[in-house]
């Protein structure tokens, strides 16, 4: 009888370590980190004279920060949070996505509701997309991009090398 209880305890261990674990650590962008990005884009784009929006969104989709300079298109939130939107589900820069829908390598993107267009990034720390930032300009990349280096500083990508 005891064999079979150690029998059964060591089957029912290696199966579960052989699943892995049940849970995992994820890092998360603070408030206070979405709001710096806000604010270090909203300079670039003022050193740049561009009047934009922008949109930071957490790891789940989830808005945790969004800000529309003076005189920005009533519809640049919306834009900023769309392409936001796509760049956290496709994980990569939506120029990229924009290239790949234009060549016709792949047009997904077109019929899942995203929105192709340059302008947002996600967010890599430590191989782990953390968040995106979309921003409402045709250079909304490079804003974004200097919002996550001013943040992060250097701590964060918006590509990973796999591809």
């Amino acid at each position: 009888m005891r064999i079979r209880l150690l029998w059964l305890f060591v089957f029912f261990t290696v199966s579960v370590a052989a699943e892995g674990p049940a849970t995992r650590d994820i890092k998360v962008i603070s408030s206070a980190g979405a709001r710096a990005m806000a604010d270090a884009c909203t300079a670039w784009a003022e050193r740049n004279k561009q009047v934009v929006a922008m949109a930071v969104l957490d790891w789940g989709g989830n808005l945790i920060e969004f800000h529309a300079m003076e005189g920005a298109p009533m519809n640049a939130i919306d834009t900023a949070l769309l392409k936001a939107k796509s760049a956290l589900r496709w994980r990569r820069p939506t120029s990229e996505t924009n290239k790949m829908v234009r060549s016709g390598e792949n047009l997904a993107p077109t019929f899942m509701n995203d929105f192709p267009q340059p302008g947002a990034v996600p967010i890599i720390v430590n191989g782990q997309v953390i968040g995106a930032m979309g921003v409402s300009s045709a250079q909304g990349e490079q804003c974004a991009q200097a919002a996550i280096d001013a943040v992060f500083k250097g701590q964060a990508a918006t590509t990973t090398s796999a591809r």
